[in-house]
C-alpha cells in the first residue's frame, strides 16, 4: 500500500473558504467593519469571502456608513462575495420548529434582496453548528444547490458527525437531496481545543489526512467573527498557507469539483452532535418563551386564514411580519449559547428574548382575537356563546375549559351545541372567584363551531373543598387508573392504561418512580430525591370530565408543586411542575472551576442533573424523538457523555417516545426544547434543573422558581401507529376558545385531512389567495384526496419562493372542492389556493 506523506499530500491543490460571521446583534462594528472588508478585498484580489451576516445589519450600515455601504454593494455584485446563510437571525435550526426555520430563510432572503437585489443564494454554509436533518428539503425548495456541513472554528456548542469524502449527497428524511461538502471522515476534532476541527486553517496535518483518505481537492474553512480585525485568514499573496487557493463555496462546487462523485449520506438527527446549557434556568426560560411564541404566531396565522375563508376578512400582514421578526430574533443562536452576554448595552440576550417573545405573543393574541371576531360574526349580539376554533386538519372531540367573563350572569348554565343539543357541563368555582366552565366539545377539522350558553341547571362542583389524601390516592377516568403515594413524595406507584388491555405501565421493581425528582446536589456530595419526604396530595377536581391532583412536596428541603390533570377521552396526562427554590444550590456532576477550555465539563452528563423520571414496564423499547420536519429513531445505547469530544445527541424538541417492537408505547411531551436522559441503568428522564459552571466557565445559577409543563401519552404500536405526532400537535395547538355575544350560531370546516397523516404546518392569507402548507407528519407517499369545504377555482403547488411547481386538478361540486396529492413522509407541499 502506498502511504501519502505530508510532502506528497502538499502536492495536491488545497482550497479554502474564508468569510465573516456575525451581525448587528452578534458582532459587527458598524463604524469600521464594512470599510475594512472593502479595503481587504481591494488589497487582496486573490481573496474570496462567504458572508453569514444578519440581514438587518445592512439597514444600519446603509444609514450610518453610506459610502462604505455603496462600495460594498459594488463588490458584492461580483463573483468574489457569496451570501451563504441568509437566515434572518442565524438559528441553530435543530432547536426550533420546522415552520420557524422556513420563515428564517424566507424573511432573511427578502431582507438581503432589499439591499442587494441581484443576490443569489446557492450554497448554505455557516460558522456554527446550525444544522438539522430536514435542511436539504428546505434548501432545495428555496432554490439552493449546495451545502457545507463544516463549522471548523466555532464548535463550542457542538459539531457534525464525520462522514464521507470530497462531497456527499446529503439526503433529507423526505428523500430530497443536496450536494454537500461534509465534515470529512478524516476531519478530526482539534487536539487541545474545545471549539475547533482540523479544517480551520489548512495546516499540513489536515491536508495530509485528506490525501490519505483520497480527497483530491480538499477544502478548509473559517468564517471569522465579524468583530475581528483580520483579512485573509490563512495569509495572502505568496504567503497563503500551503499554497491554498481562496474560493467561494459556489466556485468550489461549480468550478473546482464539478465532477466529484458524491456518496449518499442519509444524515440522522443524531449526527448533529450539539450540547447547550440544558436545564439551566436561563436557557429553560428562553426555550419556553420561544416555544410559546412559535405556537401563538402559527395559531394566529391559521385563525386569520379561517377568518378570510369565512368572511373574506383581511389579514394585517405588517403586524404578522413584525411578530415573526421578533420571534426570529429570539431564535438567534447567540440567544441560546450566550444568554448572559450583554447586547447593545441594554441588558442581556435573555432580557431581549423576554421582550421579543412578549411582543410576538402580544401581536399574535391581538390578531387571533380579531380573526375570531371575523369568523361568522353575529348581526345582532344578544346571546352568550362560546366560539371554538380548530387550527388542525382533523376533527377534535375533547374537554374544553372556558373562563367566564365577570359580566356573565352568576346563575345556572346549560350548554348547547351548534345543532341545539344540550351537552354535559360542569361549572367550577376557584378560591379566587374565577368561574371555569367545562364541557366536552366536538369541533370540525380546520374550522369552528359555536356553543350557546343558556339559563338552566348545570352540575356545579365547587373547587373550594379539596380532598386531602390520607393514604395512596387512586384516581381513574375512562382511559387511566392512576395511584399516587403521599408517603413517597407523591410519586406515581401505578399507572394502568385501560385501552391497552389494562396494561400496568409502572415498573415497581425500578429504583426510580414515575414523577420522582432526583439529581446530584454536589455540595452535599449525594443524590437527593423527592421521595425522601412525604408530600401532601390533594384531589382538587373530581368529575366525569376532569380529574386534577395537586402534589406538594420537597426536594432537598426546597418546596415543589406538581399538578396532574386527566381529561375525559384525552390520552395526554398533563403535568405542571413548579419548584420554589429557597436559594441557589449546585446541581450536576461536580462543582467545576476554571472551565473555560476544559474538555470534561460538569454540565454534560444528564444523569446528575435534576430530572423527573419515568420508569416503565415496556420490554426492550426503542426510542424515537422528533426533530424539525423529521422523526429520528435513536441509535444510541445511552445518552451519557461528560466530555466535549464525545458529545451525544440528547435533545428533546417536542417529544420522545419509548415503544416496544410489537406492543405498547409511552410518549413524553415537553413545552420547550431541552434534553433527556436514557440508558441501560436509567429510565427516561426529562431534564428539570442544572446549576453550576457552563460554557466559557460562566456560572448558570438558580435565580428564581423553576416552572415547566410536560405530558405522558400511552399508546399502541410505535410513534406513527400510536398517533404521537397528532397528540403533540393537539398539545401545542389547543382549541382556541372565546366567549362573547358577537358570534353567530353554526359551524364550518374548510379542510379535512383525516386519515392522511398530513398536518397543517401553516395557513395564511396572501393577497387574493390563501397559502396552505401541508406536512406529511406520519403518513406514506400514497396519493391522498384532500377535501376543502369551499369552492376553489385554482390550486397551485409552489416552492418556498412562491414559484409554481405544478397545478393539481381541482374537482368542485356542491360547494366544496377536492384535489389529489402525494407527499412523501416528512415532506412538505405548499399550495396557493384561489376561490
Amino acid at each position: 500500500m502506498l502511504l501519502l506523506t505530508a510532502p506528497l499530500a502538499a502536492q495536491r491543490q488545497a482550497y479554502f473558504a474564508d468569510g465573516y460571521h456575525g451581525g448587528i446583534y452578534g458582532h459587527y462594528p458598524v463604524e469600521w467593519k464594512t470599510r475594512f472588508i472593502c479595503n481587504q478585498l481591494e488589497a487582496h484580489p486573490e481573496w474570496r469571502i462567504g458572508l453569514e451576516i444578519e440581514p438587518e445589519t445592512w439597514d444600519t450600515v446603509a444609514v450610518r456608513t453610506p459610502r462604505d455601504y455603496a462600495r460594498f454593494k459594488q463588490l458584492a455584485a461580483g463573483p468574489r462575495v457569496e451570501f451563504t446563510n441568509p437566515t434572518y437571525a442565524q438559528p441553530y435550526c435543530y432547536n426550533i420548529s420546522g415552520e420557524s426555520l422556513i420563515r428564517q430563510f424566507g424573511y432573511g432572503m427578502r431582507k438581503i434582496r432589499s439591499h442587494f437585489p441581484d443576490a443569489e443564494f446557492t450554497t448554505y454554509a455557516v460558522e456554527e453548528p446550525c444544522f438539522t436533518s430536514c435542511l436539504p428539503q428546505i434548501l432545495r425548495l428555496f432554490g439552493f444547490k449546495y451545502a457545507s456541513l463544516k463549522c471548523p472554528n466555532t464548535c463550542w456548542g457542538g459539531y457534525m458527525a464525520p462522514f464521507g469524502g470530497e462531497t456527499v449527497n446529503w439526503i433529507a428524511p423526505d428523500g430530497s437531496s443536496i450536494r454537500t461538502v461534509p465534515r470529512y471522515a478524516c476531519e478530526e476534532l482539534e487536539r487541545g481545543s474545545v471549539w475547533q476541527t482540523t479544517a480551520w486553517g489548512n495546516r499540513s496535518d489536515y491536508l495530509a489526512a485528506c490525501a490519505r483518505q483520497g480527497i483530491a481537492r480538499p477544502i478548509g474553512m473559517c468564517y471569522q467573527d465579524a468583530g475581528w480585525r483580520n483579512g485573509p485568514w490563512i495569509g495572502s499573496g505568496d504567503s497563503i498557507r500551503n499554497r491554498s487557493i481562496y474560493v467561494t463555496w459556489r466556485e468550489y462546487f461549480e468550478r473546482i469539483a464539478p465532477d466529484s462523485q458524491p456518496e449518499d449520506y442519509r444524515m440522522s438527527q443524531e449526527d448533529v452532535r450539539v450540547s447547550l446549557m440544558w436545564g439551566s434556568q436561563v436557557l429553560q426560560r428562553i426555550a419556553r418563551e420561544v416555544r410559546h411564541a412559535e405556537n401563538s404566531i402559527v395559531e394566529a396565522e391559521k385563525l386569520c386564514a379561517l377568518a378570510a375563508l369565512s368572511s373574506g376578512a383581511a389579514c394585517d400582514r405588517a403586524a404578522l411580519d413584525e411578530a415573526w421578526r421578533t420571534l426570529m430574533l429570539a431564535q438567534h443562536h447567540d440567544s441560546w449559547i450566550v444568554p448572559y452576554n450583554g447586547l447593545h448595552g441594554r441588558g442581556t440576550w435573555a432580557d431581549h428574548i423576554r421582550r421579543w417573545t412578549a411582543a410576538t405573543d402580544s401581536i399574535s393574541s391581538s390578531l387571533a382575537a380579531g380573526a375570531v371576531r371575523n369568523i361568522a360574526p353575529a348581526k345582532k349580539g344578544e346571546r352568550w356563546r362560546v366560539r371554538l376554533c380548530n387550527t388542525l386538519g382533523e376533527a377534535r372531540r375533547e374537554v374544553v375549559s372556558v373562563a367566564l367573563p365577570e359580566e356573565f350572569p352568576d346563575e345556572g348554565i346549560v350548554v348547547k351545541d351548534a345543532h341545539g343539543r344540550e351537552v354535559g357541563s360542569t361549572l367550577l368555582r376557584t378560591g379566587e372567584g374565577v368561574r371555569e366552565l367545562l364541557f366536552e366539545a366536538e369541533v370540525p377539522p380546520f374550522g369552528y363551531t359555536t356553543y350557546t350558553l343558556a339559563k338552566g341547571r348545570a352540575k356545579e362542583l365547587p373547587e373550594a373543598a379539596p380532598q386531602v389524601a390520607t393514604g395512596p390516592l387512586v384516581v381513574e377516568n375512562d382511559l387511566y387508573r392512576l395511584t399516587i403515594d403521599p408517603a413517597r413524595g407523591g410519586v406515581i406507584t401505578s399507572l394502568v392504561a385501560r385501552r391497552l388491555g389494562n396494561r400496568e405501565l409502572v415498573d415497581a421493581a425500578s429504583s426510580y418512580a414515575p414523577g420522582e425528582l432526583r439529581g446530584y446536589f454536589y455540595d452535599e456530595r449525594r443524590f437527593r430525591s423527592s421521595t425522601e419526604c412525604p408530600a401532601e396530595v390533594v384531589l382538587l377536581c373530581d368529575n366525569d370530565l376532569m380529574k386534577r391532583i395537586r402534589i406538594r412536596g420537597t426536594i432537598a428541603s426546597h418546596p415543589f408543586t406538581q399538578t396532574i390533570t386527566l381529561r375525559k377521552g384525552d390520552r395526554k396526562i398533563d403535568f405542571d411542575l413548579r419548584i420554589d427554590w429557597k436559594h441557589n444550590v449546585g446541581i450536576g456532576a461536580y462543582r467545576e472551576r476554571n472551565a473555560f477550555g476544559k474538555n470534561r465539563r460538569a454540565c454534560y452528563d444528564g444523569r446528575y442533573k435534576l430530572n423527573v423520571w419515568f420508569p416503565t414496564t415496556l420490554a426492550a423499547p426503542r426510542l424515537w424523538k422528533d426533530a424539525p420536519f423529521d422523526v429520528c429513531e435513536s441509535r444510541l445505547e445511552d445518552t451519557y457523555f461528560s466530555t466535549w469530544d464525545h458529545i451525544k445527541h440528547d435533545i428533546l424538541l417536542h417529544w420522545a417516545d419509548l415503544a416496544e417492537t410489537d406492543g405498547a408505547g409511552v410518549a413524553l411531551l415537553t413545552d420547550h426544547t431541552t434534553s433527556y436522559t436514557w440508558g441501560a441503568d436509567t429510565p427516561l428522564g426529562l431534564t428539570v434543573q442544572y446549576s453550576g459552571a457552563g460554557l466559557w466557565g460562566r456560572d448558570y445559577p438558580i435565580e428564581g422558581p423553576t416552572h415547566l409543563r410536560f405530558a405522558l401519552v400511552a399508546h399502541e404500536g410505535r410513534w406513527d401507529e400510536g398517533g404521537v405526532q397528532e397528540e403533540s400537535f393537539r398539545w401545542n395547538e389547543p382549541l382556541h376558545a372565546a366567549v362573547g355575544r358577537t358570534f353567530a350560531d353554526g359551524e364550518a370546516s374548510w379542510l379535512d385531512l383525516a386519515g392522511s397523516g398530513y398536518a397543517v404546518s401553516t395557513a395564511y392569507p396572501e393577497g387574493d389567495s390563501l397559502i396552505l402548507r401541508l406536512y406529511n407528519a406520519a403518513g406514506d407517499a400514497t396519493p391522498r384526496t384532500i377535501r376543502f369545504g369551499t369552492c376553489l377555482s385554482h390550486i397551485e403547488a409552489v416552492d418556498l419562493r412562491g414559484e409554481r411547481i405544478e397545478t393539481p386538478v381541482v374537482r368542485t361540486c356542491n360547494g366544496s372542492s377536492e384535489v389529489e396529492l402525494s407527499i412523501p413522509r416528512f415532506g412538505l407541499k405548499t399550495l396557493r389556493l384561489t376561490k
